[in-house]
């Protein structure tokens, strides 16, 4: 059942600031301050990107078997995904038809049927109202008509997409090039990769906060000894994508062989496609609105910003290796979590400042350096969206300095 069509709102944002984001980087100014703060900025975002894009929510992994099921919130909207006796992955709104109870509770588990815990209507695992006790005299009445109401859901590799919206295109005409991307420029199955480890962070700040953070190293020697010592910050080169994304990649230092406490894999195998220049480097990405991933040798390392409220964002922090990897006698990747840990909460404690800074009247949006094209990509997909008159923004990258020469250079696949 299509939920009903919400008209759609005018841009939160005056034709001038949006001009100032979209301008080339080094003449531009970042997202006004407000759309960190304003409530009426945080629901716009809900509804028009988390509601009628496609997100995220979780791995094929986590609902494996007919009859597993794992739950979600949706900024603010409780769906189910479920995997029925077809072994196809379904998803639905948790929501009674009849009084609007959730269906199931908990994080995750495995059922034969939805039984309402309230007044024990029946559904099915395809979502259909299969018993609904005292309702057979009621007028106008019919079953069929009363099914769970689905939500879309599409999976890439093992990664799990929903969307609000009945009219969106399909999952892969919205990824642009990402699938291509990964898929023949890199040769990458992220379908093998396995869970290994998961850390949480309630986070003080706005979530878009945590993406432009994310894209950028410019803070990294101060902020990240630990990391600049692995993968200096002012080396890499970024992709120019078509899609909803943005990309790029970074050299590990001589001698490290991947970031971790003491930048060793300890015999962990490289992840599916990885050849050895892929095992120099480290790749990240975000794929909007909010899956953040960053390809390592032997890891591929997950972080998704959940908006909370304009000030409050939970992140999800996943580790993933390969299946066969984690089932070798003596794994260990607990360096790596450490490492992460370590690092997040660095990050988290500089965005949580910056959220306090950028409520001050006396803040105005700020300049780009020449090492924060990669913030400017991530703003504009933002910008873009605020202006809803469907323009992309061309993208600039940034400044590559290697061996004291700098250049702009175009990022090329691994040969």
């Amino acid at each position: 059942m299509a939920m009903d069509p919400q008209p759609r709102p005018r841009s939160p944002l005056t034709a001038e600031e949006l001009a100032a984001v979209r301008r080339p980087f080094r003449g531009a100014t970042l997202l006004p301050a407000r759309t960190y703060h304003d409530p009426a900025i945080f629901a716009f975002e809900r509804e028009e990107w988390f509601f009628r894009e496609w997100i995220c929510v979780g791995r094929e992994e986590d609902a494996p078997d007919p009859g597993t099921y794992f739950t979600l919130d949706l900024v603010g909207e409780p769906l189910v995904a479920v995997r029925g006796p077809d072994d196809r992955l379904r998803a639905f709104y948790n929501v009674c038809r009849h009084r609007g109870t959730a269906v199931v509770e908990g994080d995750a588990g495995r059922l034969v049927r939805f039984q309402c815990p309230y007044h024990a209507w029946v559904y099915d695992l395809e979502g259909t109202l299969v018993r609904a006790r005292h309702m057979e005299d009621i007028e106008d009445f019919a079953p069929p008509e009363f099914g769970l109401t689905p939500v879309r859901l599409e999976t890439w590799g093992g990664f799990v997409f929903v969307n609000l919206d009945a009219n969106a295109r399909p999952l892969p005409e919205s990824m642009g090039d990402w699938h291509d991307h990964h898929a023949r420029q890199f040769r990458r199955d992220f379908s093998t990769l396995r869970r290994a480890a998961r850390l949480e962070y309630d986070v003080a700040a706005n979530w878009k906060i945590v993406a432009e953070n994310y894209s950028e190293c410019y803070h990294c020697p101060g902020i990240h000894p630990l990391l600049n010592r692995l993968t200096p910050y002012d080396l890499g080169v970024d992709f120019e994508p078509t899609g909803p994304w943005k990309g790029g990649w970074m050299p590990l230092a001589a001698g490290c062989e991947t970031m971790s406490m003491d930048g060793l894999r300890h015999g962990r195998p490289a992840i599916s496609g990885a050849d050895e220049v892929d095992q120099g480097r480290i790749y990240y990405y975000i794929l909007w609105p909010n899956l953040i991933v960053s390809v390592h040798p032997d890891y591929v390392l997950t972080h998704q910003a959940w908006p909370i409220a304009p000030d409050r964002t939970r992140v999800v922090c996943d580790l993933h290796v390969e299946a066969d990897a984690l089932a070798r006698p003596g794994f260990d990747v607990s360096g790596a979590v450490e490492f992460w840990d370590l690092t997040n909460r660095q990050d988290y404690h500089v965005v949580e400042l910056q959220q306090r800074g950028t409520a001050s009247r006396s803040f105005l949006a700020g300049r780009y350096s020449n090492q924060e094209a990669s913030v400017h990509a991530f703003d504009i997909m933002a910008a873009d969206r605020y202006a809803m008159d469907g323009r992309r923004t061309a993208r600039e990258q940034r400044t590559v300095v290697e061996n004291t020469r700098t250049t702009n250079r175009k990022a090329a696949a691994p040969s």
